[in-house]
């Protein structure tokens, strides 16, 4: 059997699959790992952890599978930073999660020295905590001796990607791919290597820093003391982009979203680097050859998080699936609109004191037109994003494609559907990321010709724009002016 392991490693765990050709899942393993609250806005984790629970899980799906995979495709947390010995391998601190906000102060202070237009401009990124380079910047000024040995060459810094990577082929590859590479605040997304400038701002060696590789190729032989035989390892993306990847929008006006805790968006820009003026970010993602292509990301804070607090901090609801159901009991909401700002509002509107809203409650309102305002104000928040993307890229949405927790509510589907006007798609294999780490693999190893033949197999549930398009489309005048009501209110 002709088959894949796919490395997923997230930032609460590691999840390890084996697909076989045609896109199942034969074998499948998971493990956690711990999380480190140093002080307040710090979080970490222990690289030498990762590598074991990775290593686990994998052996695991490949035991259940009974197969012996012909290629590894890793994708992984993004921003994340390690730092290793070069020479032995072993991690010299713990990694800094992209979570971390312990550089905030940093990076208002490069704002104020006018260094944002010049992170934008090489990077397609904002000056942020979240990106990997002031969490280097502040480990080489914070640990003992750690900038001078990363001078001379003994240290080396990577995302979670190079870290596996390099311990897998016991120090014989030290790269990272695009996507990767992309996320750092370090790397020039136009001209496709490390900016000098950028590198001389945050005092980081070139040579501490992998080589950068397209997502689908050589990135080394794991050893067989890992997974009992030797496995080249052909695929790695960031999570997000290995999503996109792994649901087929290779094309121009393709988009994916995954609504989880919160809701990312990719939209697939091609050759055309779109520069945001809303607050996205421009980013690399995987053409269908696992090639650079760009395209615009962005977020939105709270999703499945807003049916979570009516649910543990209401109790209105036992469960998230009650949430269809209850949706589907009522006409309309009567009128309640939802904005679930608890942590401020993120794309396009990028307004940190604006805060959770309520509005239009009546006597008459019930439980089920809550639920169904929660789940609405996933959609408009998605259609904001997406409406933003298309503006700054010029382009028209081809297709929604979406995967996450939330994407199994049929009733949400339709909605999303009916707000944006054009089809959504839910595949059936919901795990998009670890499938696009496996086909990047494959066609770095050549088990498939062509993208399209690794997604021949796959099926798709299909939403259209039904009928009430219109109607649907009208509420989201009256979402816009309760988001209004929500802005600035912590301000």
């Amino acid at each position: 059997m002709t088959a894949v392991l796919a490395l997923d490693q997230g930032t609460t765990g590691s999840t390890a699959l084996v697909l076989s050709a045609d896109g199942r899942v034969v074998g499948r393993g998971y493990r956690e790992f711990t999380q480190h609250f140093p002080s307040p806005g710090e979080v970490e984790h222990d690289a030498e952890e990762i590598l074991r629970v990775t290593i686990d899980a994998a052996r695991e799906a490949i035991a259940q599978a009974k197969v012996t995979p012909q290629a590894i495709g890793i994708t992984n947390q993004r921003e994340t930073i390690c730092v290793w010995e070069r020479a032995t391998g072993h991690a010299v601190h713990r990694a800094i999660v992209w979570q971390d906000r312990r550089t905030a102060a940093r990076c208002a202070q490069l704002e104020k020295l006018k260094k944002g237009a010049l992170v934008k401009s090489r990077t397609g990124l904002v000056l942020d905590p979240y990106f990997s380079a002031t969490k280097i910047e502040w480990l080489l000024e914070h640990v003992k001796g750690l900038r001078k040995r990363a001078k001379d060459g003994d240290v080396v810094f990577g995302t979670i990607d190079s870290w596996l990577i390099s311990r897998l082929t016991n120090g014989k590859t030290f790269a990272t791919d695009h996507t990767n590479a992309s996320r750092t605040m370090l790397y020039d997304i136009g001209k496709r290597v490390w900016d000098r400038e950028l590198l001389a701002l945050f005092g980081v060696p070139r040579d501490a820093l992998p080589e950068v590789r397209t997502s689908s190729g050589d990135f080394g032989t794991a050893a067989a003391e890992h997974f009992g035989t030797e496995l080249p390892i052909r695929g790695v993306a960031g999570d997000q982009q290995a999503a996109l990847f792994g649901q087929g929008c290779w094309q121009p006006g393709q988009a994916k979203n995954t609504y989880g805790t919160g809701a990312f968006l990719l939209l697939n820009t091609g050759k055309k680097r779109a520069i945001s003026k809303r607050g996205l970010l421009t980013t690399l993602a995987c053409g269908p050859r696992g090639e650079p292509v760009f395209a615009l990301e962005g977020s939105v804070f709270i999703a499945g998080a807003a049916m979570q607090w009516l649910r543990d901090g209401l109790g209105i609801i036992a469960r998230a699936a009650e949430s269809e159901p209850l949706a589907r009991s009522v006409a309309d909401t009567g009128g309640v609109y939802f904005v679930p700002a608890f942590v401020g509002l993120g794309a396009p509107h990028w307004e940190p004191n604006a805060r959770g809203t309520i509005v239009g409650l009546t006597r008459g309102s019930n439980r089920a037109h809550l639920v169904r305002a929660a789940l609405e104000a996933m959609a408009f928040s998605t259609k904001d994003v997406l409406d933003a993307m298309l503006a700054d890229a010029k382009l028209k949405l081809a297709s929604l494609l979406v995967d996450g927790g939330a994407a199994a509510n049929d009733w949400l589907m339709q909605f999303q559907a009916d707000v944006l006007g054009v089809r959504v798609a839910r595949p059936d294999l919901v795990e998009t990321t670890a499938l696009g780490a496996a086909g990047l693999a494959g066609l770095g190893a050549g088990l498939w010709k062509s993208a399209d033949d690794f997604l021949a197999g796959r099926q798709f549930t299909t939403f259209a724009p039904g009928p009430q398009r219109r109607a649907v489309q009208a509420r989201a005048a009256e979402w816009h002016r309760a988001v209004e009501t929500a802005l600035h209110w912590a301000g």
